[in-house]
């Protein structure tokens, strides 16, 4: 520790769902989602093309919540919004030892899956499958350069794998960064997480979506919560 991804290309979208159905979907974590706006809580989708580090090379999808930190009650204004955390419900990736090194150091719950992404066009694009069924098919349209390089605060991953809900220290330094407002289109298959996807509301218009062509993550030792 720490690990270390000397390059990846990420892209993300932030949908806005019920937090009440966000809530079912991650009640088993014991955490709570931070709601953005009453009643509203944020769902993330990524795909990440893993090119340079500690674990090697390989494609991941991620599904998860913006969270509120352990411990923390009461409303969540701006201040106790920039402390949120990200909660990892789904994390399907396409090589095995990433797959073992990600359950055993931090409790992510890794599946394998096929992944397939297209990122050399305008358009970054991902196909997801899992046990020959389709997951989802997800397209981001990059939008406009965030200026220079980027270090975003550090924030904290949450897992939870055999019942016990950990704590992750990440950091992301970004190179090649692009925003939009919107900016995804997202086509459901018939696999049961698409279907939890379609019960948090999805296909929807989303947030934003963002695009970073050259980042940099560090890992910390996972702790429990």
């Amino acid at each position: 520790m720490p690990v270390r991804v000397r390059d990846a290309e990420v892209c993300s979208v932030l949908y806005p769902v019920r937090a009440d159905a966000a809530r079912a979907v991650i009640a088993y974590s014991g955490l709570d989602v931070a709601e953005v706006l009453p009643g509203k809580a944020v769902c993330v989708l990524l795909f990440v093309d893993y090119r340079d580090g500690d674990l090697d090379t390989y494609h991941e999808f991620g599904m998860a919540f913006l969270v509120r930190p352990p411990g923390s009650s009461g409303s969540m204004g701006p201040a106790e919004l920039r402390r949120a955390g990200v909660f990892v419900h789904w994390l399907p990736v396409d090589q095995q030892f990433t797959l073992e090194a990600g359950r055993t150091l931090w409790g992510f719950p890794k599946e394998l899956a096929d992944i397939e992404l297209r990122l050399s066009s305008p358009y970054k694009r991902c196909i997801l499958r899992k046990d020959g069924r389709l997951v989802l098919d997800l397209l981001i349209k990059p939008g406009v350069p965030v200026p220079g390089g980027a270090a975003m605060a550090p924030l904290d991953a949450y897992t939870h794998r055999d019942g016990v809900t950990r704590r992750v220290p990440w950091s992301v330094r970004a190179r090649g960064a692009r925003v939009r407002p919107g900016g995804a289109l997202i086509r459901l298959g018939n696999h049961p997480i698409a279907k939890e996807l379609s019960e948090l509301g999805l296909p929807k218009r989303a947030l934003f979506s963002t695009t970073i062509s050259h980042a940099e993550m560090i890992f910390g030792e996972a702790r429990e919560t």
